[in-house]
């Protein structure tokens, strides 16, 4: 790809160089999903979980129209603290290049870039889905989508728990993206380890994910797969206390008029005051253990006898 576009930092390029275990991180997080410091301090908490699996870290942006692959700490800083970032997903992408905008990445995106950069495995918190009401908005996530067409696999708790999570799965089902869920039966629900939802798949170890991403190439199958990661017992919210609040910051965003990619945002972060904060400590928890599942899952790949 033109150079002039897409910057890997030399960290990444150096590790893709020696084949060794890289992790796409995405950086929507940062711009829209945590306030200041939190994201920033964040971002930097994840990066480390990847280090201590053996992985190296490439968190994704855009900035001043240049696709980054692997952000320093000041760009981090410069990032986390962008109050006009665009949202960036496969739609809009080429408008922030084009015009030399700052923009975050969302699943979508970060699975674009991490393919044009060969990069095999993303972590993130939870991807986008099917929203509440869906049957008459049509809002549905770009993410399932390029689950389906871009060969990554995506580490995260599941689908963000304020989603329609039956028809989420229903849509990837259609899709043909591997749902698999980690050591346990159930689907996670982001703050929540059980959904109510069986899950499709089952892997209890990062060498089951290994020979069924295998058996994948040689069955010549395209696409990316879904690995979901329940948060730690420790840090979890259960699904009955966290639907009392998701219905209620639902119905406010509703009477607020919130529509289109700011639905996500403001759900999230309406969720963290009706939670005392309880919610964003539990976001942070979930998303430091994906990239550390990301980070042995990336490794395991790189290692000669994979």
């Amino acid at each position: 790809m033109n150079s002039s576009i897409l910057h890997i930092s030399p960290e990444v390029q150096q590790a893709l160089d020696e084949a060794r275990g890289v992790v796409a991180l995405e950086s929507t997080i940062i711009t829209h999903g945590m306030p200041y410091p939190d994201n920033r301090e964040t971002a930097m908490q994840v990066e480390q979980a990847v280090r201590a699996s053996g992985a190296v870290p490439a968190t994704i942006a855009v900035l001043s129209g240049k696709i980054t692959v692997g952000l320093n700490e000041e760009q981090l800083e410069e990032l986390a603290n962008t109050t006009s970032a665009m949202k960036l997903s496969r739609a809009d992408l080429a408008m922030a290049v084009s015009t030399q905008a700052v923009g975050s990445t969302t699943v979508a995106a970060t699975m674009i870039i991490a393919a044009l950069a060969g990069i095999r495995v993303f972590a993130t918190g939870g991807i986008g889905g099917v929203h509440q009401g869906a049957e008459n908005t049509f809002d549905i996530s770009a993410d399932l989508q390029e689950l389906s067409r871009t060969a990554v696999t995506v580490v995260c708790a599941g689908a963000k728990a304020i989603l329609d999570l039956p028809k989420t799965l229903e849509v990837l089902e259609t899709l043909g993206v591997p749902v698999l869920a980690y050591q346990q039966d159930e689907l996670p629900a982001f703050w929540s380890r059980d959904s109510g939802l069986k899950a499709p798949l089952r892997v209890d170890s990062v060498n089951d994910v290994v020979a069924f991403m295998h058996a994948r190439r040689s069955l010549n199958i395209t696409g990316g797969v879904l690995i979901t990661n329940p948060v730690p017992v420790e840090h979890e919210i259960p699904r009955d206390v966290m639907t009392k609040f998701i219905e209620r910051a639902i119905q406010e965003s509703h009477e607020a008029g919130v529509t289109g990619k700011a639905v996500t945002p403001w759900l999230l972060g309406r969720i963290v005051e009706l939670t005392d904060g309880r919610s964003l400590i539990t976001n942070q928890a979930l998303i430091k253990n994906n990239a550390s599942l990301a980070g042995a899952l990336a490794s395991q790949l790189a290692s000669p006898a994979s």
